[in-house]
């Protein structure tokens, strides 16, 4: 009998070894004379235990982890004999770091070949589409709209109303374009779930097309990501082999395409209208907005443009219907939210649960706090351009209003960890570094406000004119957020006014609770 053994090829994986694990298991069981058919999957977001593998067996697939090459022999004794093993983590499905979790967007990822349409259907794939090819573009905007689903890139801007405009808008050609250019520090679902289902991605840009009226669709995916380039690649041959895109997708009367274009790898190319200018063969610098791109986007047609998460929502929704998405969740923030636990946390990886959890549950509980043992000092949500939070904010939901109503951003769903050991100062510094370096430079007050804002701080740090340089700070920070062009500029404050806000001591020629310290 075979057994089927179950290696992530995801990037995060791959990177501590699961490419050599799985060449050792192959070898092993070569030697042995055992039969075993690997299988390469996604990851199922436990980074702390990859290389994790499992094995299919009559109770479920039982999980093995974190696995050496050296652990190669006695795991695959383990396996053959259903014996215990040191490395034994049960059956995958009551980890209970993943059983508590609400997995509609992941379900899939970290379980099926994501290279294989076949695995994809059937594990629930394709099911979306074939409804939405049963139903009118308006009774699909209908359902987008009543789901509640909100731009998962950082914006939140209500999905149906982008799709209904772009569906309402007359032009001879429309196009789809996939934001896959993830670059917040602390951030990894795209990734994951380009590398560990991709036809989800595929499905979900398909049904956005058959809605507004578009034939072809653009994945733009930043040029760090190899992995994820490969697979989406392999998965758009493999639905248009299996008719599921091309002309007359699935036997209907639609036509979608689909093209993966990689970009170089600039921050400013996550905003939409860079994103654009880059896919047209130009320099990613920001369009002055009116007009939107549902109006004049890519190439000057209507243009749906959303996160790669946002489409991989679409499939649920639409194979669910929208109220069994709009359940979960709170207030005007429904459905779940990949949320992406990195930095100095002791248990980091991908947690998909509904809107509604809070930042310290998140943090102390399920994240296990620091790695390093030390408390907790700050967090940091919403990538590099997303605020410090303090332990005394912990109780703030996982919501968009709730933590805009702390001037705070969700943005991708990325917290990054800080225990007490951080300067505050130089992560201010930073957040303004950041900017200067990766601002396209159309615009002063993000080009020349960012550069001013570093040799400010510099100052601070250096004990020079300390108050009057805070404020010119904080009058820099302000130019910034109603003066600049697009979000680099004008969210780059975020990190900047929360860490004068909470961490003000740090704030001097050296941090004044070290000198206590000392």
């Amino acid at each position: 009998m075979t057994m089927r053994i179950f290696v992530s090829r995801d990037a995060g994986a791959v990177a501590v070894g699961a490419d050599d694990v799985a060449g050792a298991l192959e070898r092993t069981a070569a030697k042995r004379g055992l039969a075993i058919e690997i299988v390469r999957t996604g990851s199922r977001g436990l980074y702390w235990l990859e290389p994790m593998i499992e094995v299919a067996t009559s109770q479920g697939r039982v999980a093995f982890g974190p696995v050496t090459t050296t652990d190669a022999r006695s795991v695959l004794d383990a396996m053959a004999a259903s014996s215990p093993h040191p490395l034994r983590l049960g059956v995958a499905d009551e980890i209970p770091w993943l059983k508590r979790q609400t997995r509609l967007t992941f379900a899939r990822c970290g379980v099926i070949d994501p290279r294989a349409v076949e695995d994809y259907r059937a594990h629930d794939g394709y099911k979306g589409l074939e409804r939405a090819l049963r139903l009118t573009p308006d009774e699909i905007l209908a359902d987008v709209t009543a789901s509640g689903l909100r731009g998962r890139g950082g914006a939140g801007f209500p999905t149906g109303i982008k799709w209904k405009t772009v569906a309402h808008t007359s032009a001879d050609r429309k196009y789809i374009v996939c934001n896959a250019d993830e670059g917040d520090s602390g951030t990894f679902a795209d990734r994951m779930i380009m590398e560990g289902d991709p036809f989800v991605v595929i499905e979900g840009m398909t049904i956005a097309g058959i809605t507004v009226g578009a034939t072809k669709g653009y994945i733009y995916i930043r040029s760090e990501y190899p992995h994820a380039v490969a697979a989406m690649n392999a998965a758009i041959s493999a639905a248009k082999r299996a008719g599921y895109l091309g002309a007359r997708i699935n036997g209907s009367a639609h036509d979608f395409d689909l093209e993966v274009r990689v970009g170089a790898g600039a921050y400013v190319c996550g905003e939409e209208t860079s994103l654009l200018e880059s896919l047209e063969g130009r320099r990613g610098i920001v369009r002055a907005k009116p007009p939107l791109p549902a109006h004049k986007g890519l190439f000057g047609k209507p243009t749906v443009i959303n996160n790669v998460l946002s489409f991989a929502a679409i499939p649920f929704i639409l194979a669910g219907g929208a109220t069994a998405y709009a359940d979960f969740g709170m207030g005007r923030s429904r459905g779940t939210m990949p949320i992406q636990l990195a930095g100095n946390i002791r248990y980091g990886g991908l947690f998909e649960t509904a809107f509604g959890v809070t930042l310290g549950e998140l943090i102390d509980d399920i994240g296990g706090g620091t790695l390093t043992g030390r408390p907790v000092r700050a967090v940091q949500v919403g990538g590099p351009l997303g605020a410090y939070f303090p332990r005394a904010l912990f109780d703030t939901p996982f919501d968009y209003e709730a933590f805009a109503a702390r001037d705070g951003l969700i943005g991708h769903g990325g917290i990054v960890v800080f225990d007490d050991s951080v300067d505050m100062a130089k992560q201010a510094r930073f957040a303004m570094e950041f900017c200067a370096v990766e601002s396209c430079g159309k615009c002063t007050p993000c080009r020349i406000g960012s550069t001013r804002g570093v040799e400010t701080i510099d100052k601070i740090r250096a004990g020079e004119r300390v108050a009057e340089n805070l404020a010119v700070v904080e009058d820099l920070c302000n130019t910034m957020k109603f003066g600049s062009l697009c979000a680099l500029g004008g969210f780059t404050p975020y990190p900047v006014m929360s860490a004068l806000k909470h961490f003000r001591e740090d704030f001097g020629p050296a941090p004044a609770r070290l000198q206590a310290a000392e």
